[in-house]
């Protein structure tokens, strides 16, 4: 990270302990900075097109038109946008502090269908009260709309016209989240399964699903996956992999990244991050939220992708999913109960103390079968779906699907 973008990181990091000390725990000032920093990203890089969202919202509303999404995106020239007659500028002269939570509330509920969900999922509305009551919000609003901080995309000028502050693109932007995410996390314990894979660990990953076959990646679009993103950066990784790989050997692609995730706070991380990168298309191909497990609600069952990378929760119940689907008895999901070697019930249903392995047969599920190049898959696992249950006969006893799925494989075609 250069100096510029750890110094925007370090003041937003600084508002954290100068406004909320005494509002919050420490562990909890992530519930309030995350939000509010793509809030604020958000309203700046609509300002130059405010006008027109407002004039185009006046239009669709007087011509009844249902579904606005498409036209508004348009007017904004973004893959959001915000109705409100507030910006973050105009909130900050409110003297009354029930007044600036009316109109702090009208500025987020004109925000469109993809940055609400991602509100929604920060639980953010819920930390309103708190922060009003405190009288904390108009601190958070007044440091965060500062002149010497700027989170816009345009850079600050003075009366001369001389650069005071440089405007961040979309990469920086994303840098600066990415950094505040990592900060966050080094101070919070997180609970098993649901780390955050290190970096380095992803490159190689991503390294191992592409440099095989790179001599073979032609110019063209490519689908990636992950069942369980977490804040996306395995998607994030093997898309900037594949970029220079292409590259390097003279090819231009176009990758497209797709995933699903459960854990409603790092599902909104990741659409957040993508919205900020200004990649409006690929946030809305991330699907999440407690209501969207990978296991018993597939987001993209008829889709197959080209390469998938992911870091599954292993040592994790999945009983709750199992019953959703019906129990082994009643399972019917064309991924896990298959037909192969002459049983036209072959289940690859797992112990329910551990899914990792059906996180696995989801991704071979999803792979491309007859074409040139097929589907790779690089995953992380610990050892012990591979090693514990039985062989088992017909329907899978427990942990027989572990050990099922692996003779699947293995007599299956490769990719």
């Amino acid at each position: 990270m250069n100096r510029d973008l750890s110094w925007v990181a370090g003041y937003i990091w600084g508002i954290a302990d100068d406004v909320l000390r005494d509002v919050y725990v420490r562990g909890k000032y992530r519930d309030v900075i995350l939000p509010m920093t793509v809030l604020r990203r958000l309203d700046a890089v609509l300002e130059p097109t405010r006008e027109k969202v407002l004039a185009m919202k006046e239009t669709v509303d007087r011509i009844g038109l249902v579904e606005q999404d498409g036209p508004l995106r348009s007017a904004a020239g973004q893959a959001f946008y915000n109705t409100s007659k507030f910006t973050l500028h105009d909130l900050r002269s409110r003297a009354s502090r029930q007044q600036l939570r009316a109109d702090f509330e009208d500025f987020l509920d004109g925000f469109s269908p993809n940055v609400q969900e991602i509100l929604d999922n920060f639980e953010f509305r819920n930390q309103i009260p708190r922060l009003s009551k405190a009288d904390a919000l108009g601190s958070l609003i007044e440091k965060l709309t500062a002149p010497e901080l700027n989170l816009g995309p345009e850079p600050i000028r003075g009366p001369d016209g001389e650069i005071l502050r440089p405007g961040l693109d979309n990469h920086g932007m994303g840098t600066v989240f990415e950094e505040l995410i990592r900060r966050f996390n080094e101070e919070n314990n997180e609970e098993a399964g649901e780390h955050f894979t290190p970096r380095d660990a992803v490159t190689l990953m991503a390294k191992l699903v592409f440099l095989p076959v790179a001599d073979r990646i032609e110019s063209g679009t490519y689908l990636l996956y992950d069942g369980a993103c977490g804040t996306g950066g395995m998607l994030t990784v093997a898309e900037e992999v594949l970029q220079q790989i292409a590259e390097d050997r003279g090819k231009e692609v176009s990758a497209h990244p797709y995933g699903q995730e459960i854990n409603g706070e790092t599902y909104a991380i990741c659409k957040a991050d993508l919205l900020l990168k200004g990649e409006g298309r690929a946030a809305d191909n991330i699907i999440g939220g407690p209501e969207h497990s990978t296991l018993s609600s597939d987001a993209f069952g008829h889709r197959e992708f080209d390469f998938m990378l992911s870091n599954p929760p292993y040592g994790k119940s999945w009983k709750t999913d199992l019953k959703r689907m019906g129990g082994k008895k009643e399972m019917r999901d064309p991924r896990f109960v298959i037909e192969h070697a002459g049983d036209p019930e072959y289940s690859l249903v797992t112990r329910t103390s551990d899914g990792q392995m059906l996180f696995l047969v989801n991704m071979l599920s999803k792979m491309k079968r007859g074409t040139k190049l097929g589907s790779r898959i690089a995953e992380v696992h610990n050892g012990s779906s591979l090693f514990t249950g039985s062989a088992g006969q017909g329907r899978a006893t427990s942990g027989a699907g572990s050990w099922k799925t692996t003779g699947w494989k293995r007599s299956s075609p490769s990719r």
